[in-house]
């Protein structure tokens, strides 16, 4: 055609300006072709095996549904999901209205150690077509079943990537196998925890290439557990007469690396739960060698028509975070009793190898040689009807973004081919991508007397950000508040970068650390006696929560901040407007029998000396506080001998004790009596602490610290034992002890527990 019309051209310019037209039109062509390959969606292909593993799934297919501009899905269903005898819960997927693109029925029925293997080579000769007729740019698998395996070697060999769930754990079965060499095909990593991105790391797999998203069910768990018909569901599964918390929830697998000694295990709880007595929902196993003789031992114990049991081969993901949350214990030996469960509180009874090595909450108790009925049975009696902290070990509600951020961040056009970082991960440093990088953190939540302060505290003791708010008179008030600010920082935590690993609360008053109440409050702080402050928040945030004494907080903020790093015994004493403390031994918290050790303030240095708060006389905290200068600031003004050259006193302004001390530097012999009382009081009964516990170090905090500095050490010098006359006295350069202390809690806890 062109040759046509270049013929009908008599002009030598017209063929030139023609052939020149045709050019540029080509090459828009061109250019447009490859701005809409570079625009192009991108193709995510997400294949899932059984029930357990589309709980994980599911709320990242949702995440890329709800994002057709940027993605494209794709559903590929297999393995267990298309068998009548475990519930063809293929059918729950197409409920949540998704496409399934391909049904590969890949199980070789015999549910003996040869139909494993049958099975994997089975989906190896059918997911080549699948996979090459989906042609997906990058194919999500989860976990470490037999038929992820088949998935990840297939895709592997056609040169598609691989994004990985949940690698990195350990569980102690053949499940690690088959975990790690799914590791080793897969090309990227989205992984729960801390320990399971070291674990990657340590197996050479890019730092750059992983992502430490969190479990994606806890996306869904933690938004959906406090339903309103909970009991309606709940008695939907065991009946109209079932109370919350009085049923127990049952999942227990076979082992295959150890059948006959999981079927006995399964034969023993069954046993034990018959003589609990209790309501109990029961889930058929899944579907690994050992199951048909485990399902054989439930018939023949008459669990299907026993009126205690309930025995399904599936339910409803949503029905089963209502049924653990509410549990009175799960017992079993399922990943979920050791992940999901703990993000309630639920307790749970682990039997067996199957979950040895998972990191685990409070609420887990391990049965690992659960050889007998009375073993189980006695862990059922000390663990059922138990609330635990909530845990966050395994996600905090925010996998799906953290992982839809990382598939936007996957350059298709770089290269396919894996390398692996050696030598070992103790010469391998941080990337700075911010996926990956999320600081971890603390939330701080600081109980004073006038304020309410929470606060998102970084490892190294950095306050990324800081809340204030005047703290309610009432207690309903207060808790509205606390609870209000604190959902509201573990918001912004995301858009800061920062990975929340608890609630740490410094308060005033007798606190117990163990159960997270406060027993009784200063007068400072109303309505605050016999206070439970961790279950509420343990159950709105859903994280672990720690609470201590506002005097052992500043220490605890000491020795991870400050003077008492690295130092094994000292002592910090609070001189604000109470004198409070709190003591470190061997370089544990002193709490004592009833949790009033260390009230360093009623230390009495007088028979007959001034009525203190506490109802008694002569502490150090009615001679040194600061209501106790103010009340001495006020009765020499009331006696008109506060006066001084130099020294402006307004007619409305209310006399505080910093008046005392500028009276007294400017030469009011009655202001330096009253203070040189107080600071001869203070030094006697840091003198008796002395003499008591033998510290190290004196840690003065509190806005009256630097005033207090000196004399101090003037009257150790005098008055101490010659043994103690040298111990040093410092002032705390900590600006916010109480938050610091309160984060430190959470930090040094875990970061124990996770390292």
């Amino acid at each position: 055609m062109e040759k046509q019309l270049i013929s009908y051209c008599k002009n030598p310019h017209e063929i030139y300006y023609l052939t020149m037209q045709r050019c540029r039109e080509t090459m828009e062509r061109k250019n447009t072709a490859e701005m809409n390959q570079c625009k192009r969606k991108v193709r995510v292909c997400v294949a899932t095996c059984n029930r357990a593993d589309y709980s994980k799934l599911a709320p990242i297919m949702f995440g890329i549904k709800n994002n057709p501009e940027e993605f494209e899905l794709e559903v590929v269903v297999l393995g267990s999901h298309l068998i009548d005898d475990y519930g063809n819960t293929f059918r729950m997927i197409e409920q949540d209205n998704f496409d399934i693109g391909s049904k590969l029925h890949t199980i070789v029925r015999g549910e003996d150690e040869a139909a494993m293997v049958e099975s994997v080579g089975l989906a190896l000769v059918k997911l080549p077509d699948v996979l090459q007729r989906l042609s997906p740019d990058i194919l999500v698998i989860h976990g470490d079943r037999f038929d992820a395996l088949a998935l990840a070697t297939a895709a592997a060999l056609m040169n598609i990537r691989i994004l990985h769930v949940e690698g990195g754990e350990v569980s102690g079965t053949i499940d690690d196998s088959i975990r790690h060499a799914i590791t080793k095909l897969a090309h990227y990593h989205a992984c729960c925890t801390r320990r399971a991105e070291q674990h990657l790391i340590a197996m050479c797999e890019d730092h750059s290439r992983i992502l430490l998203a969190g479990c994606p069910s806890y996306d869904k768990l933690l938004s959906n557990n406090h339903r309103d018909d909970y009991m309606d569901i709940i008695r939907s599964w065991l009946g109209d007469k079932v109370q919350e918390s009085d049923y127990i929830v049952a999942l227990q697998h076979p082992v295959t690396t150890d059948i006959q000694n999981s079927i006995k295990i399964y034969g023993l709880m069954l046993d034990a739960l018959i003589s609990f007595n209790k309501k109990t929902l029961i889930l058929f196993p899944n579907i690994d060698a050992g199951s048909k003789e485990m399902v054989r031992v439930m018939r023949k114990k008459g669990i299907e028509q026993h009126p205690n049991f309930k025995a399904v081969k599936h339910i409803p993901f949503d029905h089963f975070i209502q049924m653990v949350s509410h549990a009175g214990c799960m017992i079993g030996n399922s990943s979920c009793g050791v992940r999901e469960a703990g993000a309630f509180g639920t307790p749970v009874i682990n039997l067996g190898s199957r979950q040895t090595g998972r990191e685990t909450g409070e609420n887990v108790l391990h049965v690992r040689d659960a050889d007998t009925q009375d073993k189980i049975y006695h862990a059922l009696e000390l663990q059922f009807g138990k609330r635990y902290p909530c845990s966050k070990i395994y996600g905090d509600g925010n996998a799906v973004p953290r992982i839809l951020k990382f598939l936007r961040t996957i350059d298709l056009n770089e290269p396919l081919q894996k390398t692996f970082c050696f030598p070992s991960v103790k010469e391998c440093f941080s990337q700075d991508i911010d996926h990956i990088l999320e600081t971890q953190s603390a939330l701080a939540v600081d109980l004073g007397g006038t304020n309410l302060r929470v606060a998102i505290v970084g490892m190294r003791g950095k306050i990324v950000k800081k809340y204030t708010q005047p703290n309610p008179k009432t207690f309903e008030a207060r808790m509205h508040l606390m609870l209000k600010m604190c959902a509201d920082a573990t918001r912004d935590a995301v858009s800061l970068n920062c990975r929340i690993l608890g609630v740490g609360v410094s308060t005033g008053g007798r606190v117990n650390p163990q159960e997270g109440v406060v027993m009784h409050s200063t007068k400072l702080i109303q309505e605050w006696s016999s206070v439970d402050l961790r279950t509420p928040l343990s159950d709105a945030l859903h994280l672990p929560v720690w609470v201590d004494n506002d005097g052992n907080c500043a220490a605890l903020a000491e020795k991870k901040f400050g003077h008492g790093k690295g130092v094994e015994n000292f002592v910090t004493v609070i001189t604000g407007t109470g004198i409070g403390g709190g003591i470190i031994q061997n370089n544990e918290l002193i709490h004592g029998t009833t949790f009033c050790a260390a009230e360093l303030g009623h230390i009495m240095v007088s028979l007959e000396g001034p009525e203190c708060s506490c109802g008694s006389r002569g502490c150090i905290e009615a001679y040194a506080s600061g209501n106790a200068l103010q009340r001495e600031a006020k009765r020499l003004q009331d006696e008109d001998l506060l006066k001084v050259e130099g020294l402006n006193i307004k007619q409305a302004e209310p006399i505080t004790a910093i008046h005392l001390i500028n009276a007294a530097r400017l030469g009011n012999n009655s202001a330096d009596a009253v203070l040189n009382k107080a600071s001869t009081a203070l030094g006697m009964g840091i003198v008796n602490i002395l003499h008591i516990v033998n510290p190290t170090l004196v840690i003065l905090s509190g806005v009256l610290a630097s005033y207090y500095h000196a004399p101090v050490q003037r009257i150790i010098s005098e008055r101490a034992l010659q043994s103690a006359q040298n111990i040093k006295v410092l002032t705390s350069e900590l600006e916010e002890p109480a938050l610091l202390g309160a984060a430190s809690m959470v930090l040094d806890y875990t970061t124990r527990r996770l390292l």
